[in-house]
């Protein structure tokens, strides 16, 4: 009995290929690669887009493969998280493929009907995984005919669990968002923070030049750019801001 009905031996073949290497991506190249070769022979496509969605519903990972050069305007349309048409979109899955065709006539809401006719494809699939481990995953394929078969509908629901664990562990691999302290602290200078410490102290920029060997005009220029930094409008509204994101320490 097939482990995949539907599916052919190749295809199985292929089918099986994209989920043993779903594991071993670690950036947006390996991702790119991924969606590629067998993937492609399974679910043709000129877009793909792959989403993913942290537990509150705030989108989380965006990202876009294209095997061939498409219009730059068009690309950034669907490139850029901040547009709102992308999680849109996303969000319209009801648990089994949507398939879209152009040539259809039917209108399947403005959302969809907009980006269908945006991206000057014949079809597009989508297809979500609605609330899951660590999220949601939704994909969505832009294409000639036939990218939203019956054949195509029944790859992508056979491999969406992949998908989800592909853009998982992208959204691992990145960086967590440094906190606002540390972000402060990294833009402001050694010196700057220094003369952040005197000000707690309640010195005079005078005083402050004297420790620190430099003149009164070089403090204020300082401070003239430790403010904005800060979002303060002076010295006692500075030195609030730096306790309350704890930048001060003892000297």
């Amino acid at each position: 009995m097939s482990a995949f009905p539907g599916l052919n031996a190749r295809e199985q073949e292929y089918l099986l290929g994209i989920v043993e290497t779903a594991v071993a991506i670690h950036s947006s190249e390996d991702f790119f690669l991924w969606c590629q070769g067998h993937l492609q022979a399974l679910l043709p496509h000129t877009l793909l887009i792959g989403l993913q969605f942290d537990a509150s519903g705030a989108l989380r990972v965006l990202e876009t493969v294209h095997p061939a050069a498409l219009p730059a305007d068009w690309l950034a349309r669907w490139s850029d998280p901040q547009q709102a048409l992308v999680p849109a979109l996303a969000r319209q899955w009801h648990g089994a493929p949507l398939a879209f065709d152009a040539g259809s006539g039917a209108a399947h809401g403005p959302a969809l009907d907009a980006a269908l006719a945006a991206s000057g494809c014949a079809e597009m699939l989508l297809h979500g995984s609605g609330p899951a481990a660590g999220g949601a995953s939704a994909v969505l394929l832009f294409g000639p005919a036939g990218t939203a078969s019956a054949r195509a509908r029944h790859c992508l629901h056979l491999l969406l669990p992949y998908f989800h664990l592909a853009l998982g562990r992208l959204a691992l691999a990145r960086p967590a968002p440094m906190p606002v302290q540390a972000r402060l602290a990294r833009s402001l200078s050694e010196r700057e923070l220094q003369i952040l410490n005197y000000l707690h102290d309640g010195k005079k920029n005078a005083e402050i030049a004297s420790l620190l060997g430099i003149s009164a005009l070089t403090v204020k220029n300082h401070l003239q750019r430790i403010y904005p930094v800060l979002g303060a409008r002076n010295r006692t509204a500075a030195v609030a801001r730096s306790h309350a994101l704890q930048l001060l320490r003892r000297m």
